[in-house]
């Protein structure tokens, strides 16, 4: 095969390959219920009613904890989030890990910086260096992106090693 030929042959084929995968693409919320290291965020989302808005157009960047981080919470903590009188609190916490902009880890810039969730009133304090990306919550308490940008086709997702717990602004210096 020729060397032009072989290029354009490459190219075809990577050109099929991307339009098969804009085909596939799936929402936020159809790409954590297909993970089982997210099914208790699938839970909680479910519970407070929010599946329906992550799985709208967007864009959102998910920080989605995963299930161990739920079960670090102290005990119990998660079965009293998830009734049904709780739902409001349950509904903030969640609303906490969602930003209304597609922001991808090359999208955060070096350094502490201040970044709003759709939880009203509320900041988080997301820092990125050469070390990888933290994010402080209300708590005072450090999740770390362990997973960074699983594209979905109305935002992306970085998965986080805590859940996020709103409180008082992190310190972000």
């Amino acid at each position: 095969m020729r060397k032009g030929s072989f290029i354009k042959a490459t190219l075809a084929a990577a050109t099929l390959s991307l339009v098969g995968t804009t085909v596939s693409a799936k929402n936020i919320v159809e790409i954590a219920v297909g993970d089982d290291r997210f099914s208790t965020l699938v839970a909680a989302v479910t519970a407070a009613g929010l599946a329906e808005t992550l799985s709208g157009e967007g864009p959102f960047t998910v920080y989605a904890p995963v299930n161990d981080a739920f079960a670090a919470l102290p005990e119990g903590t998660v079965d009293t989030l998830l009734k049904p009188e709780n739902k409001g609190q349950l509904t903030n916490v969640l609303l906490y890990h969602v930003d209304d902009r597609n922001l991808p880890a090359a999208g955060i810039p070096a350094g502490s910086n201040y970044f709003k969730p759709v939880l009203a009133d509320a900041r988080l304090c997301i820092s990125k260096s050469s070390a990888g990306v933290t994010i402080a919550d209300g708590s005072g308490q450090m999740a770390n992106v362990i997973i960074a940008d699983i594209q979905a086709d109305n935002g992306v997702i970085h998965v986080i090693d805590k859940v996020l717990l709103p409180g008082t602004r992190p310190d972000c210096h």
